[in-house]
Parts: C-alpha cells; structure tokens; sequence
C-alpha cells in the first residue's frame, strides 16, 4: 500500500462528516469534481470502498467509519498541535467518544451530553449517531466509549458490555394546532383515522405502542415511518402527521417545534440506557450524564 495522503484523508473526512461531496466542497473551497477525483484515488490507494449512496447522501462503509475514527483523533491532536504553535496557551482536551441511536431524542441526548463539556477538565466531545449494532461494534474494539440508547445490549452479541439504565419516561402525542383543530372527540377516540408518524422499527418503543392503539379501538392513518426521531419531529411540525415523543421533554417539543401536547400514553415507557465496557462507571463525563439523567432530565417522570 502507498504512504498514506493526509490531503485525501481530510477530504474524505470532510465528506464523511458533512454526507455530501458538494457541502464538503464548500467547506473546502474546492469544487465537488475536485473532491470526487481526490476520493476515488483514495479509494483506489487503500483498495477498498469509502462510501455508498443513499438517496442524496453519501453514507460511510464499514471500512470508511473505521477510517474516520482515526482521522477524528489524526486531525484533533493536529489542531492541537497548530494551537501550541501559535504561542495558545491550551490544556490538552479528554477525547469523549459517544454514540447515539438513530431511535434515541436528539433532544434529550443533547439535554444529557452538555454537561460533560462542563467538567473542569476540557472535554473533546466527538459524537456519532447511527444504527445500534454498528455502534456497539465500534465500542467493542474502544473507538467508542458509551452508547446513548434506547434499550440495553442485545444479550446475543458476543461484546463485553454493560447496560445502565439512564431514566424512563411515558410518551405524550403531539400536533400542530391547526391539525388537531380537524380532529374530532377526545382523546384517544381522536386518533382513529388521523394522519400519524410511526417511530421506525428499530424503535424500542414501536411494538408497544401498536399494541396501546390496539387496545385503545384506534386506528390512525399512517403516513410515515422514521428511525430518525428529529427526522419525525420535523415532519411534525410541518403539519404531516401526529407524533409521539418523552413526556419528560413536552415542554421543550412544544417550544422547539411549535405543536402541542394532546394526551399522554402512560402505560408505554421509552427506557433510555447507557452502554459502557465498564460494570462501574467511572469516567467523569459519563458520570455526569448519568447525574443529569437522574436529577434534570427524568428526575420529575414518576411510575
């Protein structure tokens, strides 16, 4: 194999973060015909496939998240470095490797991930989200060190990991307001034939909550299914559909979104879990999500 092209690299890592060869350009201040012929002599140097389509964007292969993991830590210790030369005074930040659910709040995970970067020693925080079995391979072999998600390690997998129960909360549904003015009765009657976003099927919560529409006598229109929960909440806003979210967070998908709450669902809990290779956690920024888990963000939500 060739020596290894830092240019290629930092081109691929700019596609591979952004997920598209014309926002990279941008960045780059290149054109995207430029960028495209530095990937595939990368591609070609390395002997394996980086990237492939999906719809519009381009989506990392297994071979292409191992690599930008070591370009994250190549270009990081770099920036350091330049900051140094530069006469800054700066303290060398703990790297924090986490990864996020497709299934999980992008609300709540922020509302849990902040206050690591508050810590007195300075945190580097690098996030990646995605399916949960890719990001459990990935903490398998320390590219990550916890996972935010939605339900505990899968007890199949041949991974030395550790489930932590973070909080629970019930769901409450939601709608813009001009469409919940088109519904009749009251809830959950009003949920019978109304257009509704249903979380995808790597959703923990999915199975139970048709079984809940089940019980209740109703059934809405649905209209589309997502893995991405900010994905759905956007569709959301935009009048598509009702959409079920954490009463732990109304307040804040009402602010966020502008819609409003039209009934709880008190008998389905979203579990929200971290996934560490520690029985004991002892890292001081997982330590402190597992704080505000506790005390801020479900610390109100009673069973």
């Amino acid at each position: 194999m060739a020596a290894l092209n830092f240019k290629h690299l930092r081109y691929f890592w700019m596609v591979a973060k952004t997920g598209s060869i014309a926002r990279a350009a941008e960045q780059l201040h290149l054109t995207p015909h430029s960028i495209s012929g530095q990937l595939r002599e990368f591609e070609a140097a390395l002997g394996v496939e980086l990237f492939r389509r999906v719809g519009r964007n381009l989506e990392t292969t297994d071979a292409g998240r191992s690599i930008v993991s070591y370009a994250e830590e190549i270009f990081t210790v770099a920036d350091e470095l330049q900051e140094v030369l530069r006469g800054q005074q700066t303290r060398k930040s703990l790297p924090f490797r986490i990864g996020i659910a497709d299934s999980v709040s992008k609300s709540v995970a922020y509302r849990l991930v902040d206050p690591a970067l508050g810590l007195a020693e300075p945190v580097r925080l690098i996030c990646r989200e995605g399916r949960l079995a890719p990001l459990l391979a990935d903490l398998a072999i320390h590219r990550l060190d916890m996972i935010i998600a939605d339900r505990p390690m899968p007890a199949n997998l041949n991974v030395r990991g550790y489930s932590h129960l973070l909080g629970e909360s019930d769901l409450t549904v939601f709608g813009t307001r001009p469409l919940v003015k088109k519904l009749a009765g009251s809830f959950p009657a009003m949920l019978d034939n109304a257009p509704f976003l249903l979380p995808g099927e790597d959703v923990a919560i999915r199975p139970k909550l048709l079984q809940w529409l089940d019980a209740k006598g109703v059934r809405p229109r649905i209209v589309g299914e997502f893995d991405d929960s900010a994905l759905m909440k956007s569709f959301g806003q935009a009048g598509a559909g009702l959409f079920v979210a954490p009463t732990a967070i109304a307040d804040h998908v009402c602010e966020q979104y502008k819609v409003a709450a039209i009934g709880c669902i008190d008998t389905v809990v979203e579990h929200l879990y971290a996934i560490t290779t520690e029985r004991r956690l002892t890292h001081p920024a997982i330590l402190a999500i597992s704080k505000t888990a506790r005390q801020d963000v479900f610390g109100g939500i009673k069973h």
